[in-house]
This record gives structure tokens, C-alpha cells and sequence, in this order.
């Protein structure tokens, strides 16, 4: 099944607001509904397809399905940028001026080089496409020359699993889903469960760095990773075949977090874990976001460590306590202070131990036990958030998210810097904002910050919300924060992640690139600079 064009997962599943939520937008937020919706997918204008003849026919030529090249408005259309509420905005309103020029489905590694030769000797350029989730531009490269989706979804089985080593070896096109059921079935768990689970893929998730939401227990993305294979219009790149080398600079660490820039992915070696017996998760109060963190901190560097560990600040905190039809109402506790949500996953002993052990550090931190069902509810809805962005885009509110990390002792700074900018940029706008965070990520060193803001849209929300990310952007870098923490560069922090490496650090990406990839096929535009 294909993601909703026009927003975001399975549209079975979006649901409208309540009545009462989208009277508490109006008045505390000013938010009107817009005076129309989405356009229509076959309403849409879509360019013709920007391909010679002979483009056509060795893209064609270089995939073996007979459907493996695609050039109806449809495909081009659902291929277009992701999902970040901009993109939306954008789609909704039927715009599609950098629209690919075709879809393309190869169905193996030599498919892959195929096309990249194809695209390298007729002026094309591409950009992989996994499932078309990212929120920070990676879809829509900066380039004047046509260029075609490249769609992995025929990538998507199980090559390997050594279960003496404990590794598997996954194809770029396997989704969450269907990467677990496969681990499952045969007892074993991957681990890694970001929000985007139910639609982003394997090789997304190596391309992006992503993290998910276990990853205090099951580490992040980047750490599961043991090997590569990577197509390049240059050849094929192995890396990786041992779990730690002293054999030269890791290449593994060059092509993860590339986002395609350096390479196609075209298969992961990843450690696995034994599927775990018992899952719980808990949640627990603190009086204070500062309260909360400093006990955060104290599990995250002395132990012990949970499998789960996010707390949300007051304002997140009294949104998420309540069901959305009773925000706002007496019977959303009038000081809820700040939930922590604590999961532990493993074997029944061990778990056991883990959480007991926990529990003394969080009574200590002056934490208060809440009970499981706070913990069960945002289990339940752990993948929901994304639909209720669309629901308040239909409502005429605007909804964005950014995220940011920094070590625990810039983390109070940028918290405050980044609130503060967000909300002063857009209330002298004239759209006075939510804003809400939570600490998604811990590490003993550090944690990540993952900030949502709603408002009003204003005239034109596209043009509306881009000072805004601006200001948002640089409060990170001034506060000492990272550009990205786990949702990518792409076009969108490209600026940014220049200023927080500097121009010897991107003067080194761009030259690897050049090395690789000397006719700027892949992604121009994304993550570095074009020459």
C-alpha cells in the first residue's frame, strides 16, 4: 500500500479533531480554517515528464520488470519531496514544480549501477526514495536538470542471518513492519522503533541515522550497523567485515548519515537481538522539566539503563495527559507537571531487576510512580503524531517539529533558546504559538531535544514558517546544539550543518563526492553544497 499523497501513512487511519479541540485552537491560538483543502490528486497539473528518448530508453533498458519505469502523473506525483509540513503545504496545494521526471524500480544491486550508469550518461540525476519520509528535504535536490525517483521498495528481503554472530543482512526496501516480522518469526528483534516505523525502511534508517524510540536499550541506528553495500556511479562499495576494525578511517561511518549523496545502499548487515520475553512501560511525574532531566541523566550515565527513557516538558506534558476531546477542561489536572515515559524490555529476570533497580534512582530523583497506564497509552499511540499533524492541518493550524541534541550541560541553554526563538519569531508574526519538547534520546554524555510548535498558519504558511525555522536553525547553533539529532540534513539544514562542520569539512565531503560520483548524479543539492 502507498503512503497517503497528500499527508502522511494509511488514510484509514486519519481522523478529524474533535470539535472541542478546534475551538480551543481558535480561541487560545487564533486558528481559522482555510477556506479550501487539498486539491485533488487528478486535479493536480503535473509537467511533462523532462526525458529524452534515448534517457528513456536506457532507464528501460537498465531495469528488467516491465513496469520498472514509471512516468504516469500518479507515480511522479507520490514521489514528490516528503513529508515535512512544508512539503505538505505545498502538495496540498497542488504544487509540483520539482516533481521527478520518472520513477524507477530496480529490483537488485546491478539494477542499481545500471541506473546510476544510465542517469551519469544522459545528464540526469537521482534521488533514492525508501519510503518518503524524510521532514528535512531530502527528496527534492537542488537542480535545474531532470532527475528520477529512485524506488527501492523491490529491495526488500532478507538476505542473511548468522545466528552464531548474531547479524542479519537486510535489503534497503524493507519497511519496520516488515523487517520485524521477519526477525520475529524467526526470534529474533532489530530493536529499532522510531516514530516513522510503520512506513520508513531499512536503508532510510542507515541513510539518516536514524534513532528510535528504544534506543536508550537497542542503541541507535548507526550502532546496529556492522556492514555495507553501496552502488555508486563509480562501482560498488563493501564495507564492513568485522564488528570493529583498526584497518583505516570506518567507511561505514562516511556512508551512514549520507542520505544518499555518496551512494545507494543496497544492503545492511545489523547485530540483532533475541526477540525480549517481557515489554513494560511506565510513566512517572516530576514537578519540573529540570527535575525531570537531572534524573534522566542520573540513570542515563550511572545506571541503570532502561530500554525507554523520554521525558516531556510541562507544556507537552499537559497536552499528552489528556484525551483530545477533554484539553483544556476540568478534568486535565490543573499542575501536571512532567511525565516521563520508562520502558524495560528483555527476559523476565532481567527485566525485573533493571526496573526495581531504576525505580530506587527515580524515587531518589523525588520522581512519582504514575503506574503502567500512562506507559501502555503512549505505547498504543507511539506512531500516531503524524496523523494528528495532518488533522490540525486540516483544521487550518500549523504543525511542525525539529529536533536538536547537545551535551547534558548545554542541554538547560538550549532548551530556553530554542523555545524562546520559536515562540517570539512567530508571536511577532502575529501567530502566537504551542510550544512543546521532550527528551527523546539519552546517552551518558548527552540527550536530544525534540521540540513541537502549533499555530496559526497565517496568509501564506509555507513563506510564514520559514523565518521561523531560520531563528530556530541558529538558536541551535548559538546554544551549542547539533542541526540534526536523527531527522537528517537534506536541503532543508544543508546551510547550517556547512556552518556547525566548516568549509574544510564540507571542502572533504564534497571531494569524496567528486571521487565517486564526478557527474553530481546523486542527490545534488543535499546535505553539501553543490561545487
Amino acid at each position: 500500500m502507498d503512503m497517503l499523497w497528500s499527508g502522511w501513512g494509511d488514510p484509514a487511519k486519519a481522523a478529524p479533531l474533535p470539535e472541542s479541540v478546534t475551538g480551543l485552537l481558535r480561541d487560545l491560538l487564533g486558528v481559522t480554517p482555510r477556506e479550501s483543502g487539498p486539491s485533488a490528486l487528478t486535479d493536480i497539473e503535473v509537467p511533462a515528464p523532462a526525458l529524452t528518448d534515448e534517457a528513456r530508453s536506457a532507464l528501460r533498458a537498465a531495469v528488467a520488470a516491465p513496469d520498472g519505469l514509471r512516468d504516469d502523473d500518479e507515480s511522479r506525483i507520490r514521489h514528490t519531496r516528503g513529508k515535512s509540513t512544508p512539503d505538505l503545504l505545498r502538495i496540498r496545494a497542488g504544487e509540483v514544480d520539482d516533481v521527478p521526471a520518472a520513477v524507477v524500480l530496480p529490483d537488485s544491486h546491478d539494477e542499481v549501477l545500471a541506473v546510476l550508469r544510465a542517469c551519469a550518461d544522459h545528464g540526469l540525476a537521482a534521488v533514492p526514495f525508501g519510503g518518503g519520509t524524510s521532514v528535512v528535504g531530502g527528496l527534492a535536490p537542488t537542480t535545474k536538470r531532470p532527475f528520477v525517483a529512485l524506488d527501492l521498495r523491490r529491495l526488500d528481503r532478507l538476505l542473511a542471518v548468522d545466528e552464531v554472530s548474531r547479524t542479519a543482512t537486510l535489503q534497503p526496501g524493507l519497511r519496520g513492519p516488515q523487517c520485524e516480522a521477519i526477525l520475529n518469526e524467526r526470534g529474533w528483534t532489530l530493536g529499532h522503533f522510531p516514530q516513522s516505523f510503520e512506513w520508513a525502511t531499512v536503508g532510510g534508517f542507515a541513510a539518516a541515522r536514524s534513532s528510535g524510540q528504544a534506543s536508550a536499550g537497542y542503541g541507535r541506528f548507526d550502532e546496529m550497523v556492522l556492514g555495507l553495500k553501496v552502488a555508486t556511479p563509480e562501482g560498488t562499495l563493501w564495507s564492513g567485515r568485522a564488528p570493529r576494525s583498526a584497518a583505516g578511517p570506518d567507511l561505514r561511518q562516511l556512508i551512514l548519515g549520507s542520505e544518499g549523496v555518496l551512494g545507494v545502499i543496497t544492503s545492511v548487515t545489523v547485530r540483532i537481538r533475541p526477540l525480549p520475553q517481557k515489554r513494560i512501560y511506565e510513566s512517572w511525574r516530576f514537578a519540573s522539566f529540570e527535575a525531570g532531566t537531572a534524573a534522566l541523566r542520573r540513570l542515563a550515565q550511572d545506571g541503570p539503563r532502561p530500554t525507554v527513557l523520554r521525558l516531556s516538558d510541562e507544556s507537552e506534558t499537559f497536552i499528552g495527559l489528556a484525551q483530545p476531546d477533554a484539553i483544556g477542561s476540568a478534568e486535565v489536572p490543573q499542575n501536571p507537571g512532567c511525565m516521563a515515559i520508562v520502558g524495560y524490555e528483555g527476559s523476565e529476570e532481567e527485566t525485573a531487576d533493571r526496573r526495581a533497580a531504576a525505580r530506587e534512582v527515580l524515587l531518589a530523583c523525588d520522581g512519582e510512580y504514575l503506574g503502567e497506564e500512562g506507559g501502555d497509552r503512549w505505547a498504543h499511540g507511539r506512531y500516531n503524531a503524524p496523523y494528528l499533524r495532518d488533522a490540525l492541518l486540516d483544521a487550518g493550524a500549523f504543525a511542525e517539529t525539529l529536533e536538536t541534541a547537545a551535551f547534558w550541560s548545554a542541554i538547560p541553554g538550549l532548551y530556553t533558546a530554542v523555545r524562546e526563538a520559536l515562540t517570539n519569531t512567530l508571536t511577532e508574526a502575529g501567530t502566537p504559538p504551542l510550544v512543546m519538547c521532550h527528551i527523546s534520546h539519552t546517552y551518558e554524555n548527552g540527550a536530544s531535544l525534540y521540540f513541537t510548535v502549533v499555530s496559526a498558519q497565517g496568509e501564506d504558511p509555507v513563506a510564514h514558517w520559514a523565518p521561523v525555522k531560520r531563528a530556530a536553525n541558529d538558536a541551535i547553533l548559538a546554544a551549542g546544539g547539533t542541526i540534526s539529532h536523527h531527522h537528517g540534513v537534506g536541503t532543508d539544514h544543508r546551510d547550517w550543518f556547512a556552518r556547525e562542520i566548516g568549509p574544510l569539512g564540507i571542502r572533504m565531503l564534497q571531494a569524496v563526492k567528486a571521487e565517486i560520483d564526478p557527474s553530481g548524479v546523486l542527490s545534488p543539492g543535499v546535505l553539501i553544497p553543490v561545487r
